[in-house]
């Protein structure tokens, strides 16, 4: 079984590097053009998924979670989730504000209502 598994792995390399390069548009494959690179991965069967994995593709940064490098420090931050993004913070305050001053309308009309329904049932003279 162990011995299957030194042939079997580099196939699984080969076979998922062969897919990634495809599956990679032209203009993201560095140093070489993309038809060079599914040469280089079919015809070298163990360095070229290597090479290409390594050096071959350009690869993004992770989102979040890591410090990031001067290059990434220079240019605009991306927010992750909406609440580290302040503009939405201050939008939820601002919406919760209005609901708040739309609830508190509502309960006085509602004491206002009940207290007419009150003065009614008390004076029957009244209507």
């Amino acid at each position: 079984m162990l011995r299957a598994l030194i042939y079997l792995l580099p196939l699984a390399l080969t076979i998922f590097a062969f897919i990634d390069c495809l599956n990679t548009p032209e203009d993201e494959a560095k140093h070489l053009p993309k038809i060079a690179w599914v040469f280089i991965i079919l015809l070298f069967w163990i360095v070229g998924p290597i090479v290409w994995l390594a050096a071959g593709k350009v690869r993004q940064p992770p989102a979040g979670g890591r410090t990031p490098s001067e290059w990434h420090r220079s240019h605009r931050q991306e927010w992750v989730a909406p609440d580290d993004n302040p503009d939405f913070l201050k939008s939820l305050k601002e919406e919760n504000k209005k609901d708040e001053t739309l609830l508190k309308d509502w309960e006085a009309d509602l004491r206002r209502r009940e207290e007419e329904l009150k003065r009614r049932e008390n004076d029957p003279d009244a209507s």
